[in-house]
């Protein structure tokens, strides 16, 4: 296996997805996720010109995010609770998982007590499993028309994970339906929220999910090969 080849066959794939959906290939930015994955080979992506990066669990990614490259961007992919908030805020370069009022508010709190502004996805479970983290589209849409509150985060766009299992071209339908939902709250909460940004597809299905615009893609096995 080579990471090397494997990230510029995936960067030669998003290419070619983004012309056939008339878009510009540097629309799209590959997540390659490193979770359980060793320093040493994060640094082999990184030196085939890697430079974002998703973790899934707290510890492990602070971890990584002190003892390899400084210019390295990590982004928080994972469950969060709301007791972590103090050990992320600052460390990462965007959170996609803000899924619920309470963890937005422990996240607020540290990004004003630090004075900074921390940028996050809204997680949404728009499948409705209930084995899955994220807010329901009107749960989403309320967190939104929320965001003056939360003067510490600046909310960039919506994340989702369709249900597991599913072939590339069945994820389709929820893929567009997060891109119908980013519409919605873009043109209902045009002042309170950015959405800029679309965290959708994985080593199976990224290239629909380009398609149907995702601006992030997280691609893991595909990079660095099955756990």
């Amino acid at each position: 296996m080579s990471v090397y080849k494997n990230i510029n066959n995936i960067l030669e794939d998003i290419g070619e997805s983004c012309l056939k959906a008339g878009r510009a290939p540097e629309s799209v930015t590959l997540v390659a996720v490193s979770k359980t994955k060793s320093p040493e080979l994060i640094l082999e992506a990184y030196e085939a010109g890697q430079r974002h990066f998703g973790e899934n669990y707290v510890q492990e990614a602070l971890s990584k995010v002190e003892n390899l490259p400084g210019d390295i961007k990590w982004h928080m992919i994972g469950h969060l609770q709301s007791n972590k908030a103090k050990y992320v805020a600052g460390r990462f370069a965007l959170l996609h998982t803000v899924d619920r009022p309470s963890l937005a508010d422990a996240l607020n709190k540290q990004a004003v007590k630090l004075g900074i502004t921390i940028p996050v996805l809204l997680q949404t479970n728009l499948a409705g499993e209930s084995t899955k983290s994220g807010a329901d589209s009107s749960g989403a849409l309320a967190m939104a028309r929320e965001a003056d509150k939360w003067s510490g985060l600046e909310i960039r766009g919506l994340m989702c994970i369709p249900p597991f299992g599913m072939a590339a071209e069945e994820s389709r339908p929820h893929f567009r339906a997060l891109r119908d939902l980013s519409k919605k709250i873009g043109e209902e909460c045009p002042n309170s929220v950015k959405m800029e940004e679309l965290s959708m597809g994985m080593s199976h299905d990224y290239r629909v999910a380009i398609e149907e615009g995702a601006t992030l893609v997280r691609v893991g096995s595909a990079i660095f090969g099955e756990r």
